[in-house]
């Protein structure tokens, strides 16, 4: 087989494409950050007033920007690693490092995670669960549901991160290589 099946090829691209336009959404929460944080500040010492809701909203838009931006990272490989091994490293053994943080490191961690927050979760949805502070944000659900959200978006790129490994294992480097340059088309 002289090229890699385009139906993987495609997957992966999709996968990709779906973790980098989630990522790109997300990053936009940084400066919603920012702008609230402005807006508190201002409130608090030029007009001596607070505001809960504001300031619980920071908290649930870093919140957005971590959990739901992990796997852009991933996609981005800036997850943290051993980089003064793993750098120098021949692209197969990369590879061969990558599958199997997937598939013992990343797949059980994650699967654990959403395993044992979904009865948190579902009873914060059952509950409708709002704010413990008056004036706060009421929608401590919608928060609480990125610990279910972050392990699956993570299981995703996981997998399509492995299917790059095992084509490079395989031998496709430049179908790899050519993938990697094409995300990188799409970038700001």
């Amino acid at each position: 087989m002289d090229a890699p099946s385009p139906a993987v090829i495609s997957f992966i691209r999709r996968i990709n494409r779906f973790s980098d336009i989630t990522g790109r959404f997300v990053s936009w929460f940084v400066l919603a950050i920012v702008l609230i944080t402005f807006i508190v500040v201002v409130m608090r010492y030029v007009f001596n007033t607070g505001s809960v809701f504001l300031q619980e909203l920071i908290t649930y838009f870093h919140n957005y920007v971590i959990m739901l931006g992990a796997a852009y990272a991933l996609l981005k490989g800036a997850h943290v690693r051993v980089d003064i091994f793993y750098r120098p490293m021949s692209n197969k053994k990369k590879a061969w490092i990558d599958l199997f943080g997937f598939l013992f490191l990343l797949l059980p961690t994650c699967l654990f995670i959403f395993i044992i927050a979904w009865e948190y979760v579902a009873l914060s949805w059952k509950i409708f669960e709002g704010s413990q502070e008056a004036g706060g944000v009421d929608a401590r659900y919608l928060f609480k549901t990125t610990i279910l959200l972050m392990p699956i978006l993570m299981i995703v790129q996981g997998l399509a991160e492995s299917m790059k490994a095992l084509l490079t294992i395989a031998g496709f480097e430049e179908a790899v290589k050519a993938l990697d340059e094409h995300e990188e088309e799409h970038a700001l």
